[in-house]
């Protein structure tokens, strides 16, 4: 009875052991992905590593919050805020239904988007359609009137000998794009 009882204290010193081990080196791995301001830093205790790592992990998060809002904004996405903003006027500007043109030259595209100033995503959509079509851009523009903005787009197919069949199809594809986008307004 008295060997079960030791073999026991023993199972559990080296289960503790093992434990504290393993727990050594995932704090050591945790406070190595952390970035140093210098390298001759004194080496922190435990509890300081964790609270350097808690802090820098909620600097990464406030970080990536900001990124986030940064990339609504450039994507238009904050159209609420605009409407609201603009609604006072008595006029919704940023739910401007957007409209297309496409003017087929031969092998020469012309692409006009007219829409509310708030919406950058569509030019984005429109301009990697026509990368993935195999039209090359030459010029892009846009100029705003009041509260509308129009993108131009000229483009040019490379393959010229499908050329009008290639400028049809990427034609069809850019105003069944903006209808289908305006449905979801």
């Amino acid at each position: 009875m008295e060997q079960n009882l030791s073999s026991s204290r023993t199972n559990r010193k080296l289960m503790e052991k093992n434990r504290r081990n393993q727990m050594k080196a995932l704090y050591s791995q945790l406070n190595s992905l952390v970035p140093r301001e210098s390298s001759r830093e004194p080496a922190l205790s435990v509890p300081d590593q964790l609270d350097e790592a808690a802090s820098y992990i909620k600097r990464l998060q406030a970080s990536l919050e900001k990124m986030k809002e940064k990339r609504d904004r450039l994507m238009g996405m904050e159209r609420a805020n605009y409407i609201s903003k603009n609604s006072s006027r008595g006029t919704i500007t940023g739910s401007r239904s957007p409209r297309i043109e496409v003017r087929e030259m031969g092998s020469t595209l012309e692409v006009v988007l007219m829409n509310g100033s708030d919406s950058l995503f569509m030019f984005n959509e429109i301009i990697r359609a026509l990368h993935e079509e195999g039209a090359e851009i030459i010029n892009a523009s846009l100029s705003a009137v009041e509260d509308t903005v129009f993108h131009t787009i000229h483009s040019k197919v490379r393959d010229s000998a499908h050329s009008m069949n290639t400028a049809a199809r990427i034609s069809q594809r850019l105003k069944m794009f903006v209808e289908d986008d305006d449905s979801e307004f």
